[in-house]
């Protein structure tokens, strides 16, 4: 590997060691990054950590005893890019509207090789990008191979990105329907696709059922209020769910022929919703990053009903994370603060 390359080179720049070059929301919102790099930049990172060389350990959580707020942080390591990040979510207000919350996340990362800052930045972006990025990846991983039609559920941030994600890994995708309620959102899911994929069309549905019975592909994405609820009964033979937000009801999983996660820990522990009424999940087939690299297939029978869990894993933050502060050193963004002087 030569030092012109992606993951090398911001070890190549030169630094202050008391210096940390911190990224704002409007600094990142700056940078163009496509829909490509991005899938492939998470892709990498599951597949490092598959392979044992990086390190993604369970989230530490605080909360006080009214649930006002919640806080957490996820420490990781990269062992290709050879970086070492942590990410801190702080939400404040979770009694109130979202109008009234607020809601910080951040993500500072560390060159393991020459041992300085790389950057700190706000994380939201980068949220906003690799989770619709996973949801493709699990939707790749998992479509039967005939699959041609997509249905997503929601139009908030997951559901604005989240055709246009599915045409990266899936562009044999013909039919594109999308149930929503809320104009601004379905408006905001057009404009999207409109950017990345100029020509393609959506069709709105408003019989949620009939469309799910259509659908080879089921991404949810709804926001936790939504009455949307895909029953297990009417999904086809061969069809996937991805569920990222809200819009499946627990049928769909524990009826599943085969379940995919992102993590099994984490679906456990934040995805207590779809648990059954003793508070059980079914077991997890196999988790993504094994999938991904290659080692078992997510999908054994073209006519399997497969349940897929998104929940986030540090590594993949921490690989787009650098991967911003990549291009943001190459565009001169960002402002040098001298926090160890």
């Amino acid at each position: 590997m030569t030092p012109s390359h992606p993951l090398e080179r911001a070890h190549h720049v030169d630094r202050d060691d008391t210096a940390l070059r911190v990224l704002s929301t409007s600094d990142l919102a700056g940078l163009d990054i496509t829909l490509a790099d991005v899938v492939d930049t998470v892709e990498q990172a599951y597949r490092t950590l598959a392979a044992g060389k990086s390190d993604n350990p369970r989230k530490l959580t605080v909360k006080p005893a009214d649930g006002h707020s919640v806080s957490y942080a996820m420490l990781g390591r990269d062992g290709v890019r050879n970086v070492v990040a942590i990410k801190t979510s702080y939400k404040h207000g979770l009694h109130s509207g979202r109008e009234e919350q607020h809601y910080y996340t951040t993500l500072t990362i560390y060159d393991d090789v020459t041992g300085l800052p790389v950057a700190m930045m706000d994380c939201s972006r980068i949220g906003s990008l690799r989770t619709p990025a996973v949801s493709a990846l699990l939707a790749r991983e998992c479509a039967a191979p005939d699959a041609r039609t997509a249905l997503v559920i929601g139009t908030g941030t997951q559901g604005r990105l989240a055709l246009p994600f599915l045409l990266t890994t899936l562009p044999k995708l013909e039919r594109l329907l999308l149930s929503g309620t809320h104009p601004d959102g379905i408006t905001a899911v057009r404009a999207e696709l409109a950017r990345h994929f100029p020509g393609r069309g959506i069709e709105l549905v408003d019989d949620l059922e009939a469309a799910t019975r259509d659908a080879d592909v089921i991404l949810a994405t709804a926001g936790a209020h939504s009455p949307a609820a895909v029953e297990a009964d009417w999904l086809k033979p061969g069809a996937v769910t991805v569920l990222v937000g809200h819009g499946l009801a627990p049928s769909t999983l524990h009826r599943a022929d085969r379940v995919i996660a992102t993590s099994e820990a984490q679906m456990r522990v934040t995805g207590t919703d779809m648990a059954d009424a003793d508070g059980d999940f079914p077991a997890v087939d196999l988790e993504l990053p094994v999938v991904i690299a290659g080692a078992a297939k997510a999908r054994t029978a073209d006519d399997q009903r497969i349940f897929a869990y998104n929940s986030g894993l540090v590594v993949t933050d921490i690989a787009l994370g650098h991967r911003f502060a990549q291009l943001a050193a190459a565009q001169g963004l960002g402002t040098e603060v001298a926090l160890w002087r």
